[in-house]
């Protein structure tokens, strides 16, 4: 994988290279001077609150022997210049070329939408498994090569992480990359060297919209996915795009792109469709119709939202040959995705579910799924992150209104943010949607927001721990503490036997 810098500038067309000669080999880059190593290309990435080229020095030390930098700042004697106009956007163009561009030689799914795309993912996996494929994640809850985990950072990392990521699946014989494709990285162009073989469209709701600003932006963030597909650097065959047809921004996915498309749904008529879904406490019972025939399928997740998470990753598979009763076999073994509608029982009355869902409409879908099968009250304990998109929080504390019998608001990362501000953006959302029947309060800490929601619960009550799901710590404005939402109710639930 090592270059020379004369290999580099092949894809630095604006370059300026200025000491160094360009016989030099470089044999690792980043834009983390804390992973630099000898033989390694820095680049300078600057930010919001730090810039690359501050670093420049300890770059050095570390043992860079090259610079990829667009400010005019100090550089030690001895490191090869490159002068670009714009970093990031030369890493993009730098990072897959280095690596030997690793997509090409993996079948690529990735998979974009507000909600729907973890638990598509470990559908797609499970499929590609039992099929006897060796599969490779990368998503917001862990990055994946076979069975061995890697650490993460971002929900789909940054370019030069990216392609050292999938350079590594090549190395170890990695066959599939099923891959959450976030509205960020596809707007900062992350992605870019990146040939996808399947892109997936969920859904679009509200979220982001700090980033985006508005969602014409956002949803032209998602359609890029679907436009990489065929375009004029791919050298895979067989592209397809699988879009929720029901969905109403699938208009503008499927205008973004020039493949085969296997759309799905419940509503509209489509290439794969569930007929007659069943939601019930113990999973979901639909039959699929797809150009293959009517299959039933018997599922041990439950809700209406996973109904459109297994079309989508039926019509993965589909695109990629993978045969009926392989999907049929494994997606009826499927059990869950760690914090998606988890239930945790520790030997309690009521039911405990943890949910990652932390929009409006992911709120809506789960709870709307506990309505289905709860017996009694339904016990909503939820906050919303500060330092992200405000819009959401009154509409939000609404609908938990609407669905909940017992409402607690609380804390979910508020980051810098005053938590007591967070949540009275939440209340006055809370407030339209309460009737005289329903109670709500507000709790700072979420641990004793829990411990109120459990203590509360009586038998055949569901409590809903919504916002952070597999996440096991909180971001305060003091730093990161631990904190997992199971592990909590689990201990305030055996300290009350």
């Amino acid at each position: 994988m090592a270059k020379t810098l004369k290999d580099l500038l092949t894809v630095l067309p604006e370059a300026e290279v200025l000491g160094g000669m360009l016989d030099q080999k470089i044999e690792y880059m980043t834009f983390d001077s804390r992973k630099v190593q000898p033989g390694t290309l820095f680049i300078c990435l600057p930010g919001a609150k730090v810039d690359g080229h501050d670093y420049i020095n300890a770059a050095y030390q570390a043992g860079a022997v090259a610079v990829l930098m667009q400010k005019e700042v100090f550089v030690p004697e001895g490191m090869a210049i490159i002068k670009v106009p714009d970093t990031r956007s030369a890493m993009c163009s730098v990072a897959p070329y280095f690596f030997d561009y690793p997509s090409r030689k993996l079948r690529m799914i990735g998979i974009t939408g507000t909600n729907g795309k973890t638990t598509t993912t470990y559908l797609i996996k499970s499929i590609l498994k039992e099929a006897g494929y060796k599969t490779g994640i990368i998503g917001t809850i862990q990055t994946m090569i076979g069975e061995k985990i890697l650490p993460i950072k971002n929900t789909t990392p940054d370019a030069v992480d990216l392609q050292e990521i999938l350079a590594k699946m090549v190395i170890d014989g990695i066959e599939y990359v099923v891959m959450e494709v976030s509205s960020h990285a596809l707007a900062l162009n992350r992605v870019a060297g990146c040939e996808f073989d399947v892109g997936i469209f969920t859904n679009l709701t509200q979220d982001h919209l700090d980033f985006h600003h508005n969602f014409t932006n956002y949803l032209a963030a998602k359609a890029k996915l679907f436009a990489m597909l065929k375009s004029s650097s791919a050298v895979k065959q067989g592209k397809t795009a699988v879009v929720n047809i029901d969905d109403a921004a699938s208009t503008k996915i499927l205008q973004s792109t020039n493949c085969p498309v296997i759309t799905y749904g419940i509503n509209k008529k489509a290439d794969l469709e569930a007929l007659d879904p069943d939601v019930h406490a113990g999973g979901t019972s639909f039959t699929v119709r797809a150009s293959f025939g009517e299959v039933p399928l018997s599922l041990k997740i439950t809700g209406l939202f996973n109904v459109y998470n297994v079309l989508a990753a039926i019509g993965a598979a589909q695109a990629e040959n993978i045969a009926p009763q392989i999907i049929k076999a494994a997606l009826e073994k499927f059990q869950s995705v760690p914090g998606r509608f988890e239930l945790v029982d520790a030997g309690q009355s009521f039911s405990v579910i943890v949910d990652y869902a932390h929009t409006p409409d992911g709120l809506e879908n789960i709870l709307k799924t506990a309505r289905q099968i709860a017996k009694q009250r339904i016990i909503v304990v939820f906050g919303c992150g500060g330092d992200r998109d405000r819009t959401k929080r009154p509409i939000m504390g609404k609908l938990a209104a609407q669905y909940g019998d017992v409402v607690i608001a609380t804390s979910d990362n508020p980051r810098s943010e005053d938590p007591a501000a967070i949540l009275e953006e939440v209340e006055a959302g809370i407030l339209k949607g309460l009737t005289k029947e329903k109670d709500y309060e507000k709790i700072i800490d979420r641990r004793q927001a829990i411990t109120r929601a459990i203590t509360l619960a009586r038998p055949e009550d569901v409590v809903i721990i919504a916002g952070k799901g597999h996440e096991n710590y909180q971001i305060l404005k003091e730093g990161t503490i631990a904190f997992d939402d199971r592990e909590v109710a689990r201990e305030i639930i055996r300290g009350m036997e």
